[in-house]
Order: C-alpha cells, then structure tokens, then sequence
C-alpha cells in the first residue's frame, strides 16, 4: 500500500478546520501527498501499540536516514538512537509520549549507515473522532551544521567577552561538572556535560532578563522540571526569592533531579508524581525543600543512585553551604535539604 493510500485509509480525528467543496476524501488525499512530498521529514507512529511502531514515512524522512520502507515500517523510531544518543533525551521524549503532548527534543541520532546527526525531533499527538489517542506525529530536522555554527560562534563569543565576578560563580560548577562526569563512551560523557551546561544556560537566561537580581524559586523549579514532566508534578511553598548567586547551582541541583526521576525514578511510571515543597525560615535566612517522589517502577534501589547524587551532595554541601538527607525508596527518591539564602 502506498503511503497516499494507507494515510487515506488510516488517518482520523484532528481533521484541519479549512475545506472546499471537493469533499472530505479529497482532503484526505491532498493530507497524504502533501506528507509523502514536502521536503520535512515525516513519521507517524500507531499510539494504540505499546512499542509505537512507525506506520508511515514519507521519502524525505527515508532520505534523511538511509532506511527503506520496508526497513522502518512495523518498528519504533528508537532504530536511529546509538551508543551517544543522551539517555536524557530519551527520557524527555518519553515523559511526553506517556504525558500525550507535544514536545520539541534535540537529540544525536544515527543514519543507518552509522553517520550521526543532530535531530531536532518535534512530536505532539494525533486523537481520533471520539478523543482517544490515535498516533503519534513526528517531525525531523537535521540541525548538525547549525549546530556547528553555534558552537563555533558561543566559542568566539567567549574568547571575546570579558570575564567578571558572576562567571566565578559558573565556571566552578562546570568545574564540578566536569571533574565529577564519567562515561566509558566519549559521546555519553560530551552528552552528560552539554545536558548539564544547557540546565545553566537556561538559569542563566533568567537572570539576564532580570538584571542579575532576586529569581523566585517557583520560577526555577517549573523551568528546569518542565522538560520532563508538567501535569505530573505538584508544586507548593510560598514566594521565595532565589539571590542571584544562588540561582544556577539551585537551578542545576533541580535539574539533577529531573533527570533522575525521568532515568531512575518516579518518571518511568504512568503514575509516578513528583511533589515539590518548601518554606522559608526567616529568623535564619534559610529554606527547606522537599522532593518526594510517588509510583516508580519497583527496581533495585542501586540502580538509582549515580553521578546525578554525587553532583548534587556537591552543590549543596560545598556551594551553597547547606545539608542533604536522601532516602531511596521503592517509590523513588525522597530527598530534603535546607540551604542558607545569605
């Protein structure tokens, strides 16, 4: 069956709100070839099966990958990660199939002859007539020469900018990052730092559009844990300004656990949740935070605890000056923590 043929025969529900008079079929017609024609690369997956096999592809995705029909149809799009996919990607395209969102994801893949390639993979669901969950879209664009672009103009950017007191505060983080990383697989270890240096970059992005002042902590907790899980995660406490030095190790310290939760924890699991929770202590200037985690998968405690802890115990007890306690349970990891503002 061709790809016009079995889009005709497959695709419901979503319907575009723009018509003409030639009729519904002729819609579906003109969906399908514009699908197997324009020059994006294409996939939908069946969200019925649990292994989300692919049921289409047009030519620009088989082009783009090397793969035949034959060779894609019937299996899931994890055919194009390889040994440096990042397993944090991986986690956040995840959390939104299992989330049913959209979501927009740069991760390596691999062509079937083994060349990688910098994907930057857009999914969002496809329901049908009665609301239920149909299919999985997917998008790809090959973003490796853009990438290399980027990295050669933040290289440049940074030979250049003149280094002051803030970037102190930064650099020992990446510091930390850096010495503290392991992977036997060069490409893990450069995805481990990148994943890591993005959470900064991201904190960082908030403290330059405030001016290098006070960020509050809701604000941090939502943007570093939004990546992994939104309509899963519970947030309570009052308004806490974070001081801006305070800002990026917190914001990593966050991210850290995000990505534990999505690797290890609660985030594999249709009904794992994460609740978030602090108070203030004014007397002292303090905080206490709480991350508790609900329904992960039952596993070996073990295979929880990794660099992710490390790095966090790290942050906390040497940066900024506070206490961790951590208990790994089977629902995932509970951790508490108190940190001085001052």
């Amino acid at each position: 069956m061709s790809v016009e043929d079995n889009m005709s025969s497959e695709l419901h529900g979503d319907v575009p709100s723009a018509s003409s008079s030639k009729g519904f079929s002729d819609r579906k017609e003109l969906a399908a070839f514009a699908f197997e024609r324009t020059r994006m690369p294409m996939v939908v997956a069946d969200a019925s099966d649990y292994d989300q096999p692919i049921v289409l592809a047009n030519r620009a995705f088989l082009e783009l990958t090397g793969y035949t029909a034959e060779e894609v149809i019937g299996r899931n799009c994890r055919i194009l990660q390889g040994q440096g996919t990042s397993p944090t990607d991986v986690a956040a395209i995840r959390s939104a199939l299992i989330e049913e969102r959209e979501a927009t994801v740069e991760l390596l893949n691999y062509r079937k002859d083994g060349t990688p390639f910098w994907n930057r993979l857009h999914i969002s669901p496809i329901h049908a007539d009665d609301g239920t969950l149909a299919y999985f879209f997917g998008s790809q664009i090959d973003v490796t020469e853009q990438r290399k672009i980027e990295a050669l103009e933040a290289s440049e950017r940074r030979l250049l900018k003149e280094v002051d007191h803030r970037t102190k505060n930064v650099l020992a983080i990446v510091e930390s990052i850096v010495r503290l990383s392991k992977a036997d697989d060069p490409h893990l270890y450069a995805a481990a730092i990148q994943q890591r240096v993005q959470a900064l970059a991201r904190v960082h992005t908030l403290l330059a559009e405030s001016g290098w002042s006070a960020i509050s902590l809701e604000e941090v907790v939502r943007q570093q844990i939004a990546p992994f899980a939104t309509r899963r995660l519970k947030i309570s406490g009052p308004v806490v300004m974070l001081p801006a030095p305070f800002v990026q190790p917190f914001g990593l310290v966050l991210h850290e656990l995000a990505v534990n939760a999505a690797r290890h924890g609660a985030l594999l699991s249709r009904r794992g949740r994460i609740n978030v929770e602090w108070k203030a202590i004014p007397n002292g200037n303090r905080i206490k935070f709480k991350w508790i985690e609900r329904g992960a998968p039952n596993d070996n405690i073990e295979t929880k605890k990794g660099f992710g802890s490390i790095l966090i115990a790290a942050i906390i007890e040497k940066q900024l000056r506070g206490h961790v306690e951590r208990n790994w349970t089977d629902n995932g990891l509970e951790l508490r923590m108190e940190v001085p503002l001052g």
